[in-house]
């Protein structure tokens, strides 16, 4: 490899074809801007990434279309200037909080305390679901706050500000955490009622806890399988329980009859 001109160097292929790579050392960083099948392109990405990092007035919102840096590139940049601190996604660091662009548009807020995941792993989107790539797998980041991927935004959590792409956990009330759980009110006070899907939906029972409830589906799951059902349910997770407390309310909750009389 050799270097042709500043921040730009030639590079070969497994076929032999040559392209061009383009780089900066920002305050004893080198920073990689990408490759290029152009040398011009590649030494006009150099040139736009040094006027970046030297002008503190242009920010992100500054980018426009066409620019020999792609956008993901420009908000980097502009955050190692800002705050010194080199990430390798779209991230800008504020006070207690930092921004991750999708896009110049489509901007998702997390807490501070969340930088360190998501710097390293990187957000995309399919319809208006938002995964991290994590050990192979496509994770849905509303896992992370205990809020299932198939949970019901507006009936089972709630973004408080109107803003779904706020994901700081000040603003997401979580109303339903469990399998098979939800929240009603029944003659005027709060239930946990708890259903489960056998050729249609059934009802497990309503209980004064939401501990309860998920235990109580937990225990229709076991039910039912010992029945014969060939179903893979998956169960309730409750970590703040002890095997002891489990144990406790699993033998007390009580189910519908009628899933007692259900045949496989």
């Amino acid at each position: 490899m050799s270097r042709d001109n500043a921040g730009v160097y030639t590079a070969a292929k497994k076929d032999g074809s040559l392209y061009y790579r383009a780089s900066i050392t920002h305050k004893g960083k080198h920073i990689s801007l990408g490759s290029f099948n152009d040398a011009e392109e590649a030494h006009r990405a150099y040139n736009q990434a040094r006027l970046l990092l030297r002008d503190p007035k242009c920010g992100i919102l500054d980018y426009h279309e066409p620019s020999p840096l792609p956008f993901e590139k420009w908000v980097c940049l502009v955050n190692f200037r800002d705050n010194g601190i080199y990430v390798v996604n779209p991230v800008y660091i504020m006070h207690k909080m930092f921004f991750y662009y999708l896009s110049p548009t489509e901007i998702l807020k997390f807490d501070a305390d969340e930088l360190f995941f998501y710097s390293s792993h990187k957000i995309m989107r399919r319809g208006n679901h938002y995964f991290a790539a994590d050990y192979g797998l496509q994770v849905n980041i509303l896992n992370r706050y205990g809020i299932r991927s198939y949970a019901v935004e507006g009936r089972d959590y709630f973004f408080l500000n109107g803003d779904i792409l706020d994901f700081r956990s000040s603003n997401l009330s979580i109303v339903n955490r469990y399998i098979g759980v939800t929240r009603e009110v029944k003659r005027g006070r709060t239930i946990f009622r708890s259903r489960i899907h056998v050729r249609g939906n059934y009802i497990i029972g309503d209980y004064a806890s939401e501990d309860e409830a998920a235990i109580a589906y937990n225990k229709a799951v076991d039910l039912l399988k010992f029945k014969g059902s060939k179903r893979n349910y998956t169960k309730n997770y409750l970590e703040h329980l002890s095997k002891e407390e489990y144990a406790a309310i699993y033998s007390r909750v009580k189910l519908s009859p009628k899933l007692r009389v259900l045949e496989f």
